[in-house]
């Protein structure tokens, strides 16, 4: 409830005549301050009218009063700088370290706000504020779309930045393992992640020109070699990886058990997935490099065009022969790895070299491909918002996972939108 109390300051709502603290001071509100969501008082540089003398200084919100104590504000000398103490209940007068009293404001949250806050964490549909949002203005649903993007970059920067450094500051690496990642289509995808933090690709780069020798070698630490052999094939790859094991002394692999097949499409086994990367490892040198100087869509789908070698194309698995196909990816899920793998990476570099040019290009793409179809976008599309380009269903992907799974939705500008709301 004190989440409440914020906004009902943030945003002004309440009567804007003249306030009386509980001391009996008049209190103007001029600027209610900077919303501060670290740690110290709740606005800073609040600026107040009390009795006839203007205040500059910060506000601290509470439910109750005595919050101030059971927080241990009067001892901190970082709360001296509280010009005003606001409440819901006023149950005890509160001071600063010196013993000095703060004034309180009593605020209550009007009645309708408190209704319409009450309606948004409770509703049993998503979104919550769908009502309203076939009348929401133009510009309103825009605005807030191109934020939720930016957060969006930000969020999956941050991510990038960390395993960039776990990969000692390799972004050819870090790139890789993120392909992998999202290779591992949802499901898989922590696996797949983990299994890359486990190959030694300074290692792997010297057997690169031969694609079956990777293969061992990925299948291998996938733990994906561990089992009695079915067939000629995974004999001479469990052979070569023993081998390599004992030159490279390599014992990490990951547990088998750890992958996936249940509801899982064939193309997307981790048998087959392993035996893209190898192929993409060995045919594509500097690949992320080469995803850096990339010009246009049509030239970033033909560095992702990968294959496997001649076993993977009539097997998904070992000991089992299916119809021929080559194991090539499709268009969807080429727009799976730009959407999720490339684009973050481009605009992160971007953000690491200070290239305005990479961060407006990475922009660019997500404008000019086509939005990503999954429950949420559906969702959301259904309820009045057009999800018309990868840009949007980014922006409603984070509005989604962020605000509404959270019930954020004082810090969303839907939210606001239906808590301002006057019926």
């Amino acid at each position: 409830m004190e989440q409440l109390l914020h906004y009902v300051w943030k945003h002004k709502l309440f009567p804007l005549h003249t306030l009386k603290a509980m001391n009996g001071q008049t209190v103007e509100v001029i600027d209610v301050g900077l919303h501060n969501t670290h740690a110290g008082p709740d606005f800073f540089n609040a600026k107040l009218r009390i009795d006839n003398t203007l205040w500059v200084g910060n506000v601290e919100i509470h439910i109750n009063a005595s919050d101030w104590y059971r927080h241990g504000h009067h001892a901190d000398a970082t709360y001296d700088s509280v010009i005003l103490h606001v409440v819901a209940c006023c149950d005890s007068e509160v001071c600063r370290t010196d013993g000095q009293p703060i004034p309180q404001l009593l605020l209550e949250c009007p009645g309708v706000v408190r209704s319409h806050y009450k309606k948004l964490v409770k509703a049993d549909v998503s979104p919550a504020c769908h009502s309203i949002l076939s009348q929401l203005p133009k510009l309103t649903i825009h605005g807030w779309m191109a934020a939720l993007q930016s957060e969006r970059f930000e969020q999956k920067t941050e991510v990038i930045k960390a395993r960039v450094a776990a990969y000692d500051g390799n972004w050819e690496d870090a790139f890789f393992a993120t392909l992998a990642r999202y290779l591992g289509v949802g499901l898989n995808g922590d696996a797949f992640e983990n299994w890359a933090a486990k190959v030694p690709f300074r290692l792997v780069d010297k057997i690169r020109d031969d694609v079956e020798r990777v293969e061992a070698f990925f299948l291998g630490i996938a733990g994906l070699l561990a089992a009695p052999p079915v067939d000629d094939y995974m004999v001479k790859l469990q052979k070569e990886f023993q081998y390599l094991s004992h030159l490279y002394s390599l014992n990490d692999t990951i547990d088998a058990s750890r992958w996936k097949f249940l509801r899982l499409r064939p193309g997307n086994f981790p048998h087959v997935r392993l035996a893209q990367l190898a192929y993409w490892y060995c045919h594509c040198r500097h690949l992320f490099s080469k995803i850096i100087a990339a010009a246009t869509l049509d030239e970033l789908r033909q560095l992702l065009v990968t294959n496997t070698s001649s076993y993977w194309q009539e097997h998904y698995v070992f000991g089992k022969t299916s119809t021929h196909r080559e194991k090539t990816l499709g268009v969807t899920a080429q727009n799976i790895l730009i959407i999720n793998a490339v684009i973050p990476f481009l605009y992160a570099y971007g953000l690491h070299r200070s290239n305005e040019q990479l961060c407006e290009r990475a922009t660019q793409f997500l404008e000019e491909l086509t939005p990503e179809n999954n429950y949420i976008t559906r969702l959301w599309a259904s309820a009045g918002i057009k999800v018309v380009t990868a840009a949007d269903s980014q922006a409603i992907i984070q509005l989604h996972k962020e605000y509404c799974d959270k019930k954020k939705c004082l810090y969303c500008r839907f939210g606001f939108e239906y808590l301002r709301r006057k019926e």
